[in-house]
């Protein structure tokens, strides 16, 4: 790690529905800078009083920033995160992006029991989060990787059942299938990489603190 870089502190934020409160959350502690947007040309965007830089980059993308050292920090879903498998210190729990990973199969083609699905396919965007969870009940599967509507898999036939990320479960009503399992529950995640952590550690520990504070004053505010 050079001397400038040292000085830095460089952020990964991703693109879609977590940058928004990622930037804003970040904005009050202190963390921004001019030109900070989603839709920006520039592909570092910097804060030269502050010494941060900011990496706006697609969603799966983020942890690998991060593990390889581009980023000293990144916010990722736990979906991700657990998915891609990267060798980073996942920090906080920052709460927003709430949504889980689920089984969900055709309303008409529901089977008795979970295990009644082994040996058939499961179309899903996690084959890695998926297979963990099969094995773990001791079910081998075939999966078929899909990076588009996963539930187009069992109504073209593509596949028995699908493993995916719900939110509303509104799409899954619309097209006739039904969450028979739930997987694992995903909120965005603040991540770092592991000698940055240790090299930065008064200034990301702050952060880490700072936010924790906002974090838990929001929540303290719910409960009263």
């Amino acid at each position: 790690m050079n001397a400038e870089n040292m000085e830095y502190l460089t952020i990964a934020l991703p693109k879609g529905k977590l940058f928004k409160p990622s930037a804003e959350l970040l904005g009050r502690i202190g963390y921004e800078a001019e030109g900070l947007s989603e839709k920006s040309r520039k592909l570092v965007i910097s804060n030269e009083e502050k010494k941060i830089r900011f990496i706006i980059t697609k969603t799966a993308d983020v942890p690998t920033y991060v593990e390889y050292g581009a980023a000293d920090i990144g916010v990722i879903g736990k979906d991700v995160l657990l998915e891609t498998g990267k060798d980073v210190y996942e920090l906080l729990d920052l709460g927003f992006g709430r949504c889980h990973l689920m089984m969900a199969v055709p309303k008409a083609e529901r089977r008795e029991r979970l295990t009644d699905y082994a040996h058939t396919r499961v179309a899903t965007k996690f084959p890695h989060i998926a297979e963990m969870f099969f094995t773990r009940q001791g079910m081998q599967m075939e999966y078929i990787k899909l990076n588009g509507s996963i539930e187009l898999g069992p109504i073209v036939g593509l596949s028995e059942s699908i493993v995916d990320i719900v939110e509303t479960g509104t799409t899954l009503k619309e097209n006739d299938l039904e969450e028979i399992v739930h997987i694992v529950d995903s909120t965005a995640r603040l991540i770092a990489n592991r000698v940055s952590f240790k090299m930065k550690f008064e200034r990301m520990n702050a952060m880490v603190r700072d936010l924790r504070a906002i974090l838990e004053s929001g929540a303290e505010a719910c409960r009263s």
